[in-house]
């Protein structure tokens, strides 16, 4: 297990990763609207109004109209700003944090926001398939996080993140190696650990959902894998630059050497 702590990756496209701000604003409002500051019976009328009921969606069983707040399909999104405590909050919200801001840049603030609430509702779409008479509600970003992690293995596997690995040791890694640990361990988990309190299914549907999607959505030009694409724009520019300088400046420069290098 190891948690991300800081990468160097600069943005490129954006001045600022104002989606990821607002998202991880919004997760912290929606928790302490709902948790330390709301009473038991509010939280519960939250949970049950906001949060994924898969036998609700595939109509294994009716919710209360009392704790009705949004139609069903609303709540493919609605669940992943809700979360149980804040320890799940805050792995939540670092993760979006770390790994946010460069996806965002790599898509652009609409398409970001697009690509995280489809990868929610693929994770909440998960989750239903693989247990649709179950009448427990879903909640947290999980999903969507784990569309994030994906979406930035695929962008970014080279560069260095610091992890705190087993939850003490700092260390800095390439990217490819934590994330594919993380990721291997929810298709893991989800073989081994089906029926305990965590929706592995879900983080598996995130990240399904995150690898498809950065490919489709992406800006143009934007590269997999760290690789570098220089554009025809660029080549050409290059090739025009010598016809711009001055004749008098180029006939006093000394000649090369037989090595091609200046002495």
């Amino acid at each position: 297990m190891f948690i991300p702590l800081h990468d160097s990756n600069a943005l490129k496209h954006i001045s600022m990763q104002y989606v990821t701000i607002a998202l991880i604003a919004t997760n912290v409002a929606v928790w302490l609207v709902t948790g330390p500051i709301a009473t038991e019976e509010f939280a519960n009328a939250a949970v049950l109004g906001l949060g994924y009921i898969p036998a609700v969606i595939f109509e294994y069983a009716d919710l209360d109209p009392s704790f009705v707040i949004v139609p069903d399909q609303f709540t493919f999104v609605t669940y992943s700003f809700l979360h149980g405590d804040f320890s799940h909050l805050a792995m939540n919200m670092l993760f979006l944090w770390v790994f946010g801001d460069n996806v965002e840049d790599a898509l652009g603030h609409f398409r970001f926001l697009v690509f995280y609430l489809l990868c929610a509702a693929a994770g909440a779409l998960a989750h239903g398939l693989l247990d649709p008479a179950s009448e427990a509600p879903l909640i947290g970003a999980s999903g969507a996080i784990s569309g994030v992690v994906a979406a930035y293995f695929l962008l970014h596997p080279k560069v260095r993140v610091w992890v705190l690995v087993l939850f003490r040791i700092p260390l800095p890694l390439p990217a490819a190696i934590p994330l594919a640990f993380w990721i291997g361990q929810q298709f893991y988990m989800l073989v081994v650990d089906s029926g305990s309190g965590v929706s592995w299914s879900a983080h598996v549907g995130g990240i399904v959902a995150g690898l498809l999607l950065v490919v489709v959505l992406r800006r143009r030009g934007v590269p997999l894998f760290d690789r570098t694409i220089v554009s025809p724009r660029a080549v050409a520019h290059r090739e025009e630059r010598p016809a711009d300088v001055d004749a008098s400046a180029a006939s006093a420069r000394k000649p090369p050497t037989p090595w091609g290098r200046p002495t």
